[in-house]
């Protein structure tokens, strides 16, 4: 047994996620993970991280448009933090921005599946995702 008082551990809560991926040719098929959104309504948080690997996007498609790329990539980014630079999208709860972001599309920039998990800081969790899945 030990003497000292240790902290409670902090309460997790759930949250989801969503790689945002590049298909640079979508006939082709070939993608790449370039960020990860992720939401949690307990905590109130909806956020992306964002990551574009150029040498990797001009290796799938040598002319791919890395400048609209980049564009679409702050977009989402933008749709995340909400407010004025997000549009319409802004002035939504952060639940209908998240849901909008991962819903299916047929661009260059597309969500991939939602998935779920349980997190103590769903502040920091798209950095740790990013790290993890995309660089």
């Amino acid at each position: 047994m030990s003497g000292g008082s240790q902290a409670p551990p902090a309460a997790k809560v759930v949250y989801e996620y969503a790689l945002v991926r590049v298909v640079p040719r979508v006939e082709r098929g070939e993608q790449m993970n370039a960020g990860v959104l992720v939401y949690s309504r307990q905590a109130g948080v909806v956020r992306a991280a964002i990551h574009l690997d150029e040498a990797r996007l001009l290796a799938l498609d040598a002319e791919a448009d890395v400048a609209g790329v980049r564009c679409a990539l702050a977009a989402v980014a933008a749709v995340c933090a909400g407010g004025v630079e997000a549009g319409q999208a802004g002035a939504d709860d952060p639940g209908r921005r998240f849901r909008w972001l991962t819903a299916p599309r047929s661009t260059i920039v597309q969500p991939g599946p939602v998935h779920c998990g349980l997190t103590a800081d769903p502040e920091s969790e798209a950095d740790r995702l990013l790290e993890l899945l995309v660089r």
